[in-house]
């Protein structure tokens, strides 16, 4: 009919279904078109700049973490290989005829590795001074807050503290072993009398440098007595108190070398061995030993008083202070 034909002329043509799939490159290539003009879009460039990051972090932060590891550990072995070329040298132009090369005396700590003389003499000084630190904190902590708080008490026993923590420790031991033999318990009273003055003093110091405005703010609002002590007192202390730790520790094994070293318990430690050294004349010996004291020393700073540190003064602030 004309009518039809006019309005299907009007229509435009029809695409009749042939009965075959579409081609897949023309398919293709509009999902492609489609893919590239949304691509332009600000939420795609920002979640690929956002994935971008997530892949470069994990690198960042360990190449940072590295730096930072490398920047605390080059200083120290920067000072022991000086050390250790100074040493080689003195040996080399025979400075001292008994002077051991430093391959000898890491011969010596081979050696006693391999015949199992190291590790028991190791352990045992490390279990003394660890009992000993252990119960010097818990008798030295509450006696410095005692001495802050009754000042009576303070103004005797203060000097005490302060005189015995001034005497060496080779002063104490003969004291240690004719009052109890030699024996453990001799050797555990040299530590307790090395590391409880030390922390006493140092709690109480620290104490005393708390502002007094701090304590009265906290009194006024109602933080009397325990709560005080406990909410203000010992957190507005709390660096003070670990750099008393930090030094009745090192108090506490400087006295169990010497305690080791004069006293014959039945166990041996470390301290025996310098003492054997000695008595044998073997120089490589005693450096052997000493050099073992020094780095159980380190490695007791370096790892646990002076993370604790970095910590403490971290959460007051003083990232600076503490190292980063």
């Amino acid at each position: 009919m004309p009518a039809t034909d006019t309005e299907d002329s009007r229509r435009g043509p029809r695409h009749e279904p042939s009965g075959f799939p579409e081609p897949p490159g023309q398919d293709i290539g509009r999902t492609a078109g489609r893919t590239a003009g949304g691509a332009g879009g600000p939420d795609d460039s920002d979640e690929m700049a956002s994935g971008l990051d997530a892949l470069e972090s994990p690198v960042s932060a360990t190449a940072a973490t590295s730096r930072r590891l490398l920047a605390k550990a080059a200083p120290p072995l920067a000072a022991v290989a000086l050390v250790l070329a100074l040493w080689q040298t003195a040996y080399a132009l025979n400075w001292s005829a008994t002077l051991p090369s430093p391959a000898a005396v890491w011969g010596e700590l081979a050696g006693a590795w391999s015949d199992g003389t190291l590790l028991p003499a190791l352990g045992h000084s490390l279990l003394r001074c660890l009992v000993g630190f252990a119960a010097s904190a818990a008798i030295g902590v509450p006696l410095g807050l005692l001495l802050t708080r009754m000042a009576p008490l303070r103004t005797v026993l203060g000097p005490i503290l302060s005189a015995v923590q001034s005497l060496p420790a080779a002063a104490l031991v003969p004291v240690a072993v004719i009052a109890l033999g030699n024996s453990e318990s001799a050797v555990y009273a040299v530590v307790l009398l090395g590391a409880v003055p030390s922390i006493a003093v140092g709690v109480t110091t620290a104490v005393d440098q708390i502002p007094p405005l701090l304590l009265r703010a906290g009194r006024s609002m109602g933080a009397g007595g325990l709560r005080g002590a406990v909410h203000i007192l010992v957190p507005a202390a709390l660096p003070g108190f670990v750099a008393a730790l930090r030094q009745g520790w090192t108090f506490g094994w400087r006295a169990l070398m010497t305690a080791e070293l004069i006293t014959a318990t039945p166990l041996p430690g470390i301290g025996r061995m310098l003492d054997a050294g000695r008595q044998g004349g073997e120089l490589s010996l005693v450096l052997a030993s000493v050099v073992l004291i020094l780095a159980v020393g380190v490695l007791v700073e370096s790892a646990l008083f002076s993370p604790v540190e970095r910590r403490v003064l971290r959460s007051r602030g003083l990232a600076s202070a503490a190292g980063r």
